[in-house]
């Protein structure tokens, strides 16, 4: 039985294990991935700074369970393993370069295989690796959100592995923190409401994206907390949803509630300007069916909450082209019986979603945006300060890593969130391991990073899916009245430097006439990385009816963070 250990982590709701086979030992956690097809045991231990794995698949031939930065095979830690006819476990250490086949990794095998067995046509392994190999082909077990993906063959290998078509799935689990999700029956006799599709017919196109306005509940009089939400993916469609995305519009949004907008998203991108910058929540392929918030705080629905427009966009993907299927795929907010001590809200950092904010030169490699958000942003915060509990990361088709770090004192402290490899198609709500206090006079830092080498033009901000952004929404509470988030800019004086090379005039047309012109040398590509790492910013605090902004002449310098050493040894 072939065993790639593919594991991306993402946590998804736990219903009951399914192997007929008793597991090796006692672990600390379980879950079922996949409902009987593939359930897994873990445990972590601290001291020695390892996990130990039991992988059950309903399968005789080989399985695999792998660690990835982001979402997808790309760079994902892949162990590889079956049992032969004799009762004997094979094993093999793979990474994964692309969506191809895993490579052997020679450099180290840090994957160590402890027993296995086959039983009842299901095929059990047991296998530890440390936390952190400090080996560049593999993933890091951190703290928080981790996402796990899992695949498996019908036979043993003869050679090399095979591929192993639809057998394959992901989810995301903190494995260092993991706790069972809830299950619907936690929250019965609860008020609800829902955003849903009305039997949408979903087109038969390799990739649709979806977009539908709803106006939030007008039945709430008084403020009231929704504690929980749960994602309804219509069953008939599990294998054409990717993923669900819920914006909430800005308060001075207006729409005609007779005729919402209801369409292809970049059919509609001008009218939802104002609603796609503040992402409510998301769920992706292997994310929670159930999310429940903090006990100490809840989502304001009602009352005096502003919020009168939602945006739900859906991504399908249809690569068999699938007629005729019809969706009702949505998501539902339980109200809870009491308010709690906090309104939960969020805070964006990042650069400004628009074509002068952000033009990546094709065919490069690596081009790097930073942005910086003065102490000037952070000054309305409580004394006390607010309290971070997950980070959601937003970029296009691509984006590779998106990272924020927290400068107090002009001293990098942490990052707010870091990740160091990014996937459009695997985006959800990554929970923090321990909850980040921010304070009056704290700054931020934030990089994007974009890959264009399969672009032969160039690529600007925008909210299209062929567009660009550059955002990180963090969930916090207590919620900051009317404050969301912090963006930056080049500054049009820096602009109007490099457009006076070619002409004196300049206006946002004339500009993007130019850069849509530019013949994109890789030197011209290098300067225009130069020109990103020192002009001049404009920072806009956004705010409901009260922008302001600031002007940087220069990305600030602090203290950066120590280079992490590692010191560890293989297993």
């Amino acid at each position: 039985m072939l065993f790639i250990v593919l594991l991306l982590v993402a946590i998804g709701d736990v219903v009951s294990i399914s192997s007929p086979i008793t597991p090796f030992t006692t672990y600390r956690y379980s879950t079922e991935l996949e409902k009987g097809i593939a359930d897994l045991w873990w445990t972590v231990d601290n001291g020695a700074k390892d996990i130990t794995f039991e992988l059950h698949m309903k399968t005789t031939g080989w399985v695999a369970l792998g660690i990835s930065p982001g979402g997808g095979m790309e760079g994902a830690d892949i162990g590889v393993g079956w049992i032969d006819t004799e009762g004997k476990v094979h094993f093999q250490d793979r990474h994964a370069f692309d969506f191809v086949k895993p490579v052997i990794d020679n450099t180290t095998e840090n994957w160590l295989a402890l027993r296995g067995r086959e039983s009842n046509g299901w095929t059990a392994i047991q296998f530890r690796r440390l936390l952190d190999t400090c080996d560049p082909m593999d993933v890091e077990i951190k703290s928080g959100t981790n996402v796990i993906i899992y695949a498996y063959g019908l036979t043993d290998p003869v050679g090399d592995i095979n591929y192993h078509q639809n057998r394959r799935g992901s989810r995301m689990i903190p494995l260092q923190s993991y706790a069972n999700p809830p299950t619907e029956n936690k929250f019965t006799g609860l008020d609800y409401f829902e955003f849903r599709l009305n039997n949408y017919a979903v087109p038969s196109n390799d990739t649709t994206y979806h977009c539908k306005v709803y106006k939030a509940p007008a039945r709430y009089s008084r403020k009231r907390h929704a504690i929980a939400h749960k994602t309804m993916i219509d069953p008939n469609n599990v294998d054409l949803v990717h993923h669900l995305v819920l914006y909430e519009c800005d308060q001075t949004v207006k729409f005609d509630d007779n005729n919402l907008p209801d369409g292809a998203c970049d059919d509609y991108y001008r009218e939802f300007s104002h609603c796609l910058s503040n992402t409510a929540t998301v769920w992706a392929v292997g994310g929670e069916e159930i999310v429940e918030f903090p006990t100490e705080a809840g989502y304001p629905v009602g009352g005096d909450f502003g919020i009168k427009y939602y945006v739900i966009e859906m991504h399908y993907n249809n690569p068999k082209l699938i007629p005729n299927r019809r969706d009702n795929t949505g998501i539902r907010f339980y109200i809870g019986k009491e308010l709690r001590q906090y309104d939960l809200g969020y805070l964006a950092f990042g650069t400004s979603s628009n074509a002068l904010a952000l033009t990546i030169p094709p065919k490069v490699d690596q081009f790097t945006v930073d942005s910086f958000c003065p102490s000037e942003f952070s000054k309305n915060f409580p004394e006390s300060g607010i309290t971070v509990v997950s980070a959601l990361l937003h970029a296009h088709l691509q984006g590779r890593s998106l990272g924020t770090k927290l400068i107090r004192n002009n001293t990098a402290v942490e990052y707010l969130f870091n990740a160091e490899r990014y996937d459009f198609n695997y985006q959800f709500d990554n929970r923090l391991s321990e909850p980040i206090k921010l304070y009056p006079g704290d700054e931020f830092a934030t990089r994007c990073v974009y890959n264009t080498m399969n672009k032969n033009e160039v690529t600007l901000g925008g909210q299209r899916t062929t567009d660009e952004m550059c955002s990180q929404i963090f969930t916090y509470y207590p919620r900051v009245k009317d404050l969301y988030g912090c963006f930056s800019m080049n500054h049009p004086d820096a602009w109007q430097a490099i457009r006076n090379r070619v002409s004196n005039n300049f206006n946002n047309t004339e500009m993007l006439d130019w850069i849509k012109n530019i013949e994109w040398t890789p030197t011209v590509a290098a300067q225009w990385q130069e020109f990103y790492n020192d002009a001049s910013r404009m920072v806009i605090y956004s705010a409901v009816n009260n922008t302001k902004s600031e002007i940087l002449a220069a990305l600030p310098k602090y203290k950066d963070l120590p280079i992490k050493s590692c010191q560890t040894e293989s297993i």
